[in-house]
């Protein structure tokens, strides 16, 4: 699966009603956008989730971004996988990752540790099923070196979230020429700065709590005092905010740097709704 273009990556479509998810998939559809990506929090519902907006449209892949390995048993999910691609072709992309120790920990003390152990288990579950998840059809969520390396090994590449152009130009140099780089770009459509902070901090404050998040931007340079504060270049760095022309040249800066393919999550005010203006006016803009 080479997959291409600009994609959608939301949790609405998830997480909102299957019945405005699917009709909302199938006008992304319509808009141009190659894949749809959507997260796996709570585990439960995800693979009818995917089998929802797989029916919903006819072209377009759709990607977990990503399916938590905690949360899931490989045999299941490669029967599932058998499944729905024989049902509706070659269009399910299976990303996975191991979420964080924070969220796993809340439920089960001590069950998160040896993440790189613990995708390669899984990956090996993938290819011991009965009906295999193959290759080509997996991605991997991974930040750091060793997961890097073991999604070029095991995998078709890697979908990072929460990063810069800057990350993507190391992941494609660290990978080389063959995998897959298919990185999540967040977007907030607005007038001015002080419009994009009022949407974004709080939701960008969440993810730089967790470590793995954390660690990667200060891999990238970033200070403590950056992330403490969410500081206008750190900011500026994982959100692209401004009118349609400020998102494409973001998703611009990451194919040049590297990107096979780019997934934009569009901010809303309300994070539970269906961005669907933005998603449209993106769209009209990549025409």
């Amino acid at each position: 699966m080479r997959l291409s273009g600009v994609g959608v990556w939301s949790g609405s479509l998830r997480y909102g009603d299957s019945g405005e998810a699917a009709e909302a998939a199938a006008e992304l559809e319509e808009l141009g956008f190659s894949a749809l990506w959507i997260p796996d929090v709570s585990g439960a519902g995800l693979l009818e989730a995917v089998e929802n907006l797989l029916g919903a449209t006819k072209r377009a892949v759709v990607a977990t971004g990503i399916l938590n390995i905690w949360m899931h048993e490989p045999a299941e999910v490669a029967d599932s996988f058998a499944r729905l691609t024989a049902d509706h072709g070659d269009r399910f992309l299976l990303g996975i990752g191991v979420s964080h120790a924070r969220l796993i920990d809340a439920k089960e003390p001590g069950r998160y540790r040896k993440p790189l152990a613990a995708v390669t288990a899984f990956l090996d579950g993938l290819d011991a099923a009965e009906r295999p998840v193959p290759r080509d059809s997996r991605v991997i969520a991974a930040l750091g070196p060793k997961m890097l390396r073991l999604a070029a090994e095991r995998a078709a590449g890697t979908h990072p979230y929460l990063v810069s152009p800057e990350h993507t130009a190391q992941v494609r140099q660290e990978l080389g020429d063959g995998p897959l780089v298919l990185p999540e770009q967040t977007v907030i459509l607005c007038e001015d700065r002080e419009s994009a902070r009022a949407v974004g901090v709080g939701w960008l404050r969440n993810y730089l709590s967790l470590p793995n998040y954390a660690n990667n931007l200060r891999r990238l340079g970033f200070s403590d005092e950056d992330i403490d504060t969410v500081s206008d270049r750190l900011f500026d760095a994982i959100i692209a905010w401004g009118d349609e022309d400020a998102v494409l040249r973001r998703i611009e800066e990451h194919r040049s740097a590297g990107a096979d393919h780019v997934c934009v999550q569009a901010l809303d005010a309300d994070p539970r709704a269906f961005p669907r203006e933005q998603w449209r006016r993106i769209g009209a803009a990549l025409r």
